[in-house]
């Protein structure tokens, strides 16, 4: 599945040999908006266990994609943020919205017959329980979060739990990120590494990873995925 990334939302994977079968998702940033609920959620986390002076938000906002006592470790601040980052995001759950376009993409994708999964930076009870608030738990065959594997993201452990349980194939398998933590944990599992544009991503850090395919637009990813041929 050789192919090079493109600006344009063209995408220009090749998969007459191997149709695709299975969707990982991330989830902040490509099925759901929750950059402002983050922001909030970490500046007052911030207030609470650090004390003044502005919260560094930007370069957390770098590190999205990965689980988040390792952004903290990075970025060198206390491990005791996380319990009020986690009730904050909790209490402020309901104001997290879908992009546009995402319930219909994966409404299609399971008419078509293909397994899905999401595996995000998050705690996986955290992932599910924001899912079933918004109404779409019932269409992934998995949600993993990043403190049900050894190895969160860059490490592939995510991706590769994910096609476990679907039983999936990684040159049938792409993975849907927004971050290079995403594209690294793709290409470590060996299935083609597809990079979200619609979110509030650094996009030149992001094409400068070379994802394998860019999209612009939820919809476009069908172009990728055509019907699963029952066996």
């Amino acid at each position: 599945m050789n192919s090079q990334p493109t600006g344009h939302g063209r995408p220009p994977l090749e998969v007459a040999d191997a149709p695709i079968t299975s969707v990982v998702f991330d989830l902040d940033g490509v099925l759901v908006n929750s950059f402002a609920v983050m922001r909030e959620a970490f500046t007052l986390a911030y207030a609470e266990v650090v004390g003044e002076g502005e919260p560094p938000f930007e370069e957390y906002n770098r590190h999205l994609g990965r689980y988040f006592p390792d952004i903290m470790r990075i970025m060198g601040l206390p491990l005791e943020m996380e319990a009020p980052f986690v009730r904050e995001s909790y209490r402020l759950a309901h104001r997290v919205e879908m992009f546009d376009g995402v319930p219909e993409l994966l409404s299609e994708l399971r008419d078509r017959g293909l397994g899905l999964a999401v595996a995000t930076g998050k705690s996986g009870p955290r992932a599910r329980s924001l899912l079933e608030g918004l109404g779409i738990l019932p269409l992934f065959d998995i949600v993993l979060g990043s403190d049900e594997v050894a190895r969160p993201k860059p490490a592939p452990d995510i991706v590769l739990k994910a096609m476990e349980v679907l039983g999936a194939r990684p040159e049938r398998t792409v993975m849907v990120g927004d971050a290079v933590t995403d594209l690294a944990s793709a290409r470590g599992a060996g299935v083609t590494a597809v990079a979200a544009l619609w979110g509030e991503t650094e996009e030149e850090a992001l094409l400068a990873a070379e994802p394998d395919v860019v999209l612009r637009e939820p919809a476009e990813l069908l172009s990728l995925c055509p019907v699963v041929a029952v066996p």
